[in-house]
């Protein structure tokens, strides 16, 4: 046996065996492939796409045909404004089930029992128009962060983001609620 030949043969077999395994993962791999075809979930969503265009635009026409009605002052918002509109029940307030839940005195539209809300936001709320817990309740974050963007650089470290919530539970009464989730939340953030 010639040993100046066998050193061919170590780097001669792994590339031929590296080869083949080459070639037959080619073969194995372009056998499998499965052309997938979405078409039909693409002209299903672009159907559904079309549709919700033409309700949006519907939306905007019968908005736009309203916002004319009432600056024309037409018959129809003549006769809406002769009918007596739907007066939204008032909850009353229960101060005592408002001092057992909260621990003390609740005086009724109190903006300070949000927590978060000391007296001079309650103050600046005031002067915004917003003096009752409905009105904060259905007053949208974004605006009650201008207010406190009104009162300048102070008042930035103050997260409304609760507020309108908060002020939902005092209004409706549910005091316990309110209680368990200020105790929860710290400082009145989400």
């Amino acid at each position: 046996m010639d040993f100046s030949t066998m050193n061919i043969w170590c780097w001669l077999i792994p590339l031929l065996v590296g080869l083949l395994c080459a070639y037959f993962g080619y073969l194995i791999g372009k056998g499998n492939t499965k052309t997938i075809d979405n078409s039909q979930d693409l002209k299903l969503l672009q159907d559904k796409n079309v549709k919700l265009k033409a309700d949006l635009d519907a939306c905007k026409g019968k908005l736009s045909a309203e916002a004319a009605m009432a600056a024309a002052g037409g018959a129809v918002a003549a006769a809406s404004l002769t009918s007596e509109p739907a007066k939204e029940k008032e909850i009353p307030f229960d101060a005592a089930a408002a001092k057992a839940a909260m621990g003390k005195v609740i005086k009724k539209d109190d903006l300070k029992v949000v927590e978060g809300i000391g007296p001079k936001i309650s103050g600046m709320f005031n002067d915004a128009g917003i003096i009752t817990w409905k009105a904060l309740s259905e007053t949208a974050v974004s605006d009650c962060q201008k207010i406190l963007n009104g009162g300048g650089d102070r008042y930035k470290v103050h997260d409304p983001a609760s507020w309108p919530m908060q002020a939902r539970m005092c209004y409706e009464g549910k005091w316990k609620e309110l209680a368990k989730w200020q105790d929860e939340h710290d400082h009145g953030k989400l």
